[in-house]
């Protein structure tokens, strides 16, 4: 890929955050209760009013993000919309459980009410990122310290005593190692100590060594597969469980250990990372008939229980737009690049909505669109915009280094 087509690619991307950022500010916003509208029709309508925490969190983590290091999104409007955001969650997410331990509820209704909790963490990591980075762009500090003992409760439930979840001790469950978890909080970890000086990052070192070697037990079968599940000793499982794969969950692992490499100098972890991680999850994943990104796969080729195993998802192929392209500026390998160009042209070419705006989320797996919303219960203000924000930043570093 020539200079001139990098360049292409930055402004259509760069054009394509400004559409994004500008359909949610629209369409997104309750100016009656606070937060944020997630269940978005394809051309704007609001068609349910519940509010998500995730999503809520996620869209305070990128409009902070954004104007915090973004000069053109440096704008009032942003700002206030995160500050809105972050003080509904602040009002309504959290909600007591049975010992007296902060859960935050994954569903709240237009006005905050408590409608649904999950059994995980991932309401709670949302949170999280949210105050963290409102914290930078506000300068309170009651707001980080927020996210941090929120983040000590987080730990405390995956490393200690998971009761707090709620999840009761069954006989015939088996406890696993899920990706999503260790991952997670390595993104954690990433977000408390970024730019917070050698004391924040010593105080979650160890957590982020954890977490590395928790990801790296999903490489299974002698470096040829990685599984979504496998046992608390890095063992692979019996079952549907164990044979899952999830391309864009091994593909986000990559980035997120190719950040961690960086950060460390550890060479090795990175041609772990790519090889493992990047490249390998990439041509299992790809259909060779249709192009695109299978959702679920199965190791040894059974057909995979999730009904939507074949469909071609939004934020896969967002983590294989970033893995690549961050794996390309870290080495300069030709093939890198080839496989951001590949998933690149499929990308914009079938989730993009050049009519309303945004992208669509949910594609057959002949890529026509199944899905017509914008924004649902899962999908928000964060994977698209993560995905053009940090795409356009590592195309600026390579332009710039390439003048």
């Amino acid at each position: 890929m020539s200079v001139v087509k990098l360049d292409e690619c930055r402004e259509k991307i760069r054009k394509e955050l400004n559409n994004v950022v500008d359909f949610w500010l629209k369409y997104s916003h309750d100016t009656v209760y606070g937060g944020f509208f997630n269940c978005i029709g394809k051309n704007g309508t609001v068609y349910d009013e519940l509010k998500y925490v995730w999503l809520q969190g996620r869209q305070v983590w990128m409009y902070c993000r954004l104007y915090r290091t973004m000069e053109r999104f440096h704008r009032p409007e942003i700002l206030e919309a995160a500050k809105a955001g972050g003080t509904f969650l602040r009002k309504f997410a959290r909600v007591s459980s049975n010992n007296g331990q902060m859960k935050c509820a994954f569903c709240l209704t237009r006005d905050g009410k408590a409608v649904k909790v999950q059994r995980t963490i991932f309401s709670e990591c949302f949170y999280i990122m949210a105050l963290d980075e409102l914290s930078r762009v506000t300068g309170d500090k009651d707001t980080q310290l927020e996210a941090e003992k929120m983040m000590a409760q987080l730990i405390f439930w995956v490393q200690v005593d998971p009761t707090g979840l709620g999840r009761p001790v069954l006989p015939g469950d088996k406890l696993t190692n899920s990706m999503a978890v260790p991952m997670m909080l390595m993104c954690l970890v990433q977000q408390l100590t970024e730019g917070r000086g050698q004391e924040a990052v010593l105080k979650y070192k160890k957590l982020s060594s954890w977490c590395v070697q928790q990801i790296l037990q999903h490489v299974q079968r002698n470096g040829t597969a990685i599984l979504e599940n496998v046992s608390l000793e890095g063992a692979e499982l019996p079952g549907c469980q164990g044979r899952l794969q999830n391309p864009g969950h091994a593909l986000e692992a990559g980035w997120f250990l190719l950040q961690y490499a960086t950060q460390w100098g550890d060479k090795d972890l990175q041609e772990k990372a790519i090889n493992n991680f990047v490249e390998l999850p990439f041509q299992y994943g790809w259909d060779k008939e249709n192009g695109g990104l299978f959702y679920f796969l199965d190791v040894d080729g059974h057909c995979p229980t999730q009904l939507e195993w074949s469909m071609k998802l939004w934020w896969p192929h967002c983590e294989a737009l970033i893995a690549f392209l961050m794996a390309y500026s870290q080495t300069k390998r030709p093939g890198l690049l080839e496989r951001f160009s590949q998933v690149y042209d499929y990308t914009f070419t079938h989730f993009s909505d050049a009519q309303h705006g945004e992208w669509f989320g949910y594609l057959s797996q002949d890529g026509k669109v199944v899905l017509d919303f914008k924004g649902g219960p899962y999908k928000g203000f964060f994977h698209v915009p993560r995905c053009l924000y940090m795409c356009e930043r590592i195309l600026d570093d390579l332009l710039n280094n390439a003048a």
